[in-house]
């Protein structure tokens, strides 16, 4: 099993980031240029689908850069807090166990927003160590340029 941290101060109130953090858009968009996910809606946003822990929200395509289908997630929270954070634990094409907590907190100026992923890959460790390492350090640049 593999794990990594990510932490980033955003001088962006929690109810802000939050709504952004759960809404499809604000997903890919955390994510362009380099992969992005299908939603059953632009306008999804997650915490207004129907949640049951451990039972999959939607099936989603994994695109390299938009365009090359590189996989599947079967998108599951195992808990959802409103403006605190989740818990994903995905079945995904590449990865024999995925799992990514997010929790938001307030902080002066702003909130502070931590991903903590435990995740096992099929194949080829180190490459997908550093693959989701590369990820989610550009998803956390993003962050910080969207909410400061």
């Amino acid at each position: 099993m593999m794990y990594l941290q990510f932490q980033s101060a955003l001088r962006s109130p929690v109810e802000r980031v939050w709504e952004g953090v759960m809404s499809g858009a604000g997903i890919n968009d955390e994510m362009r240029p380099l992969i992005t996910m299908s939603m059953p809606d632009p306008a999804c946003r997650l915490d207004a689908l129907a949640f049951q822990p451990g039972v999959p929200l939607f099936r989603s395509q994994l695109r390299l850069f938009g365009i090359v289908p590189v996989g599947v997630s079967h998108l599951t929270l195992l808990s959802l807090s409103p403006m605190t954070g989740f818990i994903e634990r995905s079945p995904m094409t590449g990865m024999r166990q995925w799992r990514h907590e997010r929790h938001l907190a307030p902080a002066p100026g702003g909130c502070t927003l931590l991903d903590t992923l435990e995740f096992e890959p099929r194949c080829f460790p180190g490459v997908a160590r550093a693959l989701v390492s590369l990820l989610f350090r550009h998803r956390h640049r993003r962050l910080c340029r969207r909410y400061g």
